[in-house]
């Protein structure tokens, strides 16, 4: 098999998805570009320094954890039970039908915010490559015509076939992460050269102190940021009906991405620190003028201005570019396939659980969240005052952290022994993988949901202002487009139990009707 499009029935699975179709490098690339790292940790990365000065390598650690733990629960659940809704019917068959619907609902929330985001990022950056003006700014016209074309075209892409996205996201995830390691030793040789900037200084070992942070707060604030810049591991996950050895490839390709990610990031971090210094002045990371994009503002002092360096710089565009785009199209995949497998289960309309014939993709839910994504990009460029689409991607944050840690937490309750044969709950055996760690990963996920969605009521917390006029109060955009997402839901999912027999049914016995002893067999493995 070399195409989705010559796909036999036989190939089919019970979904009418292409069965067998990705390997693991297929899937740890998926999972590594569904983060956008280069793109993520370059945005992120002077806000984490504005907030704790040196420590941020240790913070890009201590992030790591909750989310290193919460993967070993979708391991455990994934090889358990392959499905593509992932946290829908993982939480379902262990907190209930009504949860697990709000976990799915959080999946598709997360996901259509932050393609406006994303496609507006590729966007402009064609235009920088492109040596046109109109890329420095994000809201003119041409950059949201490209970026709706973005869109619609990598939907398409998804619609042509798994196997297609797949290998285009091994490209793609190689030039972002050559050029992402390049830059980081380019820096590392003109620091310890001598041939960095004055504030350049050696790499320290006190960088990785968190008690060297005299403000808790502070560093409390850096972890936070720097959590949600993992997101997007798990959509290796939700193609695991259509990944080789279903049970045991996608969870180890999510374990997999999830240690690149963090690898890259300690190292991106560490080499531009050490060659920009903190400082709020100049080329310092925490100066806010740098602060939305430091790959783009340190890239002509590292590579300087000889004609490799400008081709060096001229990668860095392309990197950025190829990162969104990536991130773009694999954003797609988790989504479409959470609808797919609630129209299966029986939680949405019939519709959405449809495989196109020929491709074996679910593509009326990709077109669905493809076009829905592209709308909603619209709107806030149009209507959000000009810094709604950054507000979105903050506002992810809600519904990550809330799907991310009720599922680590379904880990955590199906294999406690409450779901298992009496010969496994009474074994007197704690288990650590699949019990101990994704329970701790599940609380510090939700509370970070929580954190993000108390401190964006704040109307200074992101860029944009929503004046409530019945109530006299001005509240962040943040706050209304994460938590106000997620409550949408709530009267969705009153639909659905009133509408649907099957999710009503479903509701009422706690469990999806196919439900069984879902993990006695992985325990016994």
């Amino acid at each position: 098999m070399t195409s989705d499009p010559h796909s036999t029935p036989q190939d089919r699975g019970e979904k009418g998805l292409h069965k067998g179709a990705l390997g693991f490098v297929d899937s740890v690339s998926i999972g590594v570009a569904s983060t956008g790292p280069a793109y993520s940790i370059a945005a992120t990365l002077g806000f984490v320094a504005a907030a704790v000065a040196w420590q941020a390598p240790v913070v890009v650690l201590l992030a790591f954890v909750p989310v290193l733990f919460a993967a070993f629960g979708y391991d455990a659940l994934n090889r358990a039970e392959p499905d593509a809704g992932t946290s829908f019917v993982w939480v379902s068959r262990a907190f209930g039908m009504p949860w697990g619907w709000m976990a799915g609902w959080a999946i598709i929330v997360a996901d259509v915010l932050v393609m406006a985001s994303l496609a507006q990022v590729a966007s402009q950056y064609t235009f920088i490559l492109l040596g046109s003006d109109i890329g420095s700014d994000p809201h003119h016209p041409a950059v949201l015509l490209l970026g709706v074309g973005f869109i619609l075209c990598l939907t398409w892409l998804a619609v042509r076939g798994i196997l297609l996205t797949a290998k285009l996201q091994v490209v793609l995830v190689v030039i972002e992460t050559v050029v992402l390691l390049g830059f980081a030793v380019a820096a590392l040789v003109r620091v310890y050269s001598g041939t960095g900037l004055p504030q350049s200084r050696p790499v320290s070992w006190d960088w990785f102190n968190p008690f060297a942070v005299s403000d808790p707060s502070a560093l409390v604030t850096g972890v936070m940021l720097m959590v949600f810049i993992y997101w997007g591991w798990d959509s290796v996950l939700s193609v695991n009906e259509e990944t080789k050895d279903s049970r045991r490839t996608p969870g180890l390709a999510a374990l997999c991405s999830t240690v690149i990610l963090v690898s890259v990031y300690v190292l991106f971090t560490v080499a531009a620190q050490a060659f920009a210094g903190v400082s709020d002045e100049g080329l310092g990371l925490a100066n806010p003028d740098n602060a939305d994009d430091v790959v783009a503002a340190l890239g002509g002092a590292v590579f300087g201005d000889s004609v490799a360096g400008q081709i060096a710089v001229a990668a860095l565009v392309i990197m950025v570019l190829t990162s969104a785009t990536a991130s773009t199209q694999t954003t797609i995949l988790p989504t479409a396939r959470t609808t797919f497998a609630m129209a299966f289960h029986g939680a949405l309309p019939k519709t959405f659980g449809k495989a196109h014939p020929r491709f074996a993709t679910p593509h009326v839910s990709t077109w669905t969240m493809g076009l829905l994504s592209a709308g909603l990009y619209v709107a806030m460029d149009l209507f959000g005052g000009g810094g709604m689409v950054l507000d979105a991607v903050a506002a992810c944050g809600v519904a990550i952290g809330f799907y991310y840690g009720l599922t680590a937490l379904a880990s955590a309750r199906l294999y406690s022994g409450a779901r298992l044969r009496p010969e496994h709950a009474t074994a007197g055996r704690v288990d650590v993988r699949r019990v101990v760690l994704p329970s701790i990963g599940g609380v510090l996920l939700l509370g970070a949901s929580v954190w993000t969605a108390l401190a964006s009521f704040d109307p200074d917390f992101g860029e944009g202002v929503w004046r409530i006029p019945w109530l006299g109060i001005e509240v962040g955009a943040v706050f209304i487009l994460g938590v106000g997402g997620m409550g949408l839901g709530l009267p969705l999912l009153w639909w659905a139990r009133h509408t649907m027999p099957a999710f009503r049914a479903a509701t009422f016995k706690r469990q999806l009707p196919s439900s069984t002893d879902l993990v006695a067999d992985e325990v016994r493995d």
